[in-house]
């Protein structure tokens, strides 16, 4: 990338057909380094209350630790680790005291100047990354009917519509710890994107679709076009979504950076 780069992102966040909005996100800038952003999606489980409490606590627990993080001396891997278990210890201490079950997904992702990059995740909300149009990797869903995909009793789109798919084994905010599944980018290349997303997404999309409309549109477009199809897909029983796209685009054709809330 001698000739440099720039990243154009987005967010979008929609209540879908639900009562109310468990899933939250963010886009943060390094407050002191530059080209150094994470994304997140938390998406809550748990009641009206409980589970928006725990995605709260997901994007607080990643807003101080990134604030405080030094992309030029600590792991990105074992900072977003430390995400997943400072958040997950202080939703258990809230459901305890507030004899509640609030549980939450994570996804995140961090991109270092230089292009490196690091992912975490622990429920079902996902991350992809995508070269071009062709998915590269994407994070493997920590649920019910994943497991039965992984011993072969289930097809991917036989799990796609089992009325359990929203079944988690792992998460935030479970007695037990949760599995934190890390990943290493060593460098992001020109023309890729990353999509971190919560499953009221991505359940209405094969990942083709995605790379097409990811490689296809600005981070704007991408954004609001798959919030409205998954809106239309839902027929009206939609659940929450979330999402953040962040996309590497040369330095001399690139629009201004822009971000979507």
């Amino acid at each position: 990338m001698k000739n440099g780069y720039r990243l154009s992102a987005a967010t979008g966040l929609h209540k879908g057909d639900r009562a109310y909005q468990q899933d939250q996100v963010a886009l943060l800038s390094h407050p002191r380094v530059a080209g150094c952003v994470m994304g997140v999606v938390a998406d809550g489980i748990g009641g009206r209350s409980g589970g928006r409490k725990a995605s709260d606590q997901v994007l607080l627990t990643a807003r101080q630790l990134f604030e405080h993080y030094a992309p030029e001396a600590e792991d990105a891997g074992e900072l977003l680790r430390q995400v997943g278990l400072q958040a997950h210890l202080v939703i258990r201490l809230t459901a305890i005291a507030a004899e509640q079950e609030p549980h939450s997904t994570l996804a995140a992702f961090v991109i270092h100047p230089g292009a490196e990059c690091h992912w975490v995740h622990t429920g079902d909300s996902r991350v992809y990354h995508f070269r071009g149009n062709t998915l590269l990797r994407r994070t493997k869903d920590q649920s019910y009917v994943q497991a039965l995909v992984d011993q072969g009793q289930m097809t991917e789109d036989e799990a796609a519509d089992n009325p359990q798919s929203n079944v988690l084994v792992h998460c935030l905010g479970t007695p037990a710890e949760p599995t934190l599944e890390l990943h290493r980018i060593t460098r992001l290349r020109i023309g890729d994107s990353l999509l971190a997303c919560s499953d009221g997404l991505w359940h209405y999309f094969t990942s083709e679709e995605l790379g097409m409309v990811l490689h296809a549109l600005p981070p704007r477009d991408a954004s609001e076009f798959l919030v409205e199809k998954a809106r239309s897909r839902a027929e009206g029983h939609g659940d929450n979504l979330s999402l953040v796209i962040v996309k590497l685009e040369p330095l001399q054709d690139a629009p201004p950076a822009h971000a979507r809330s």
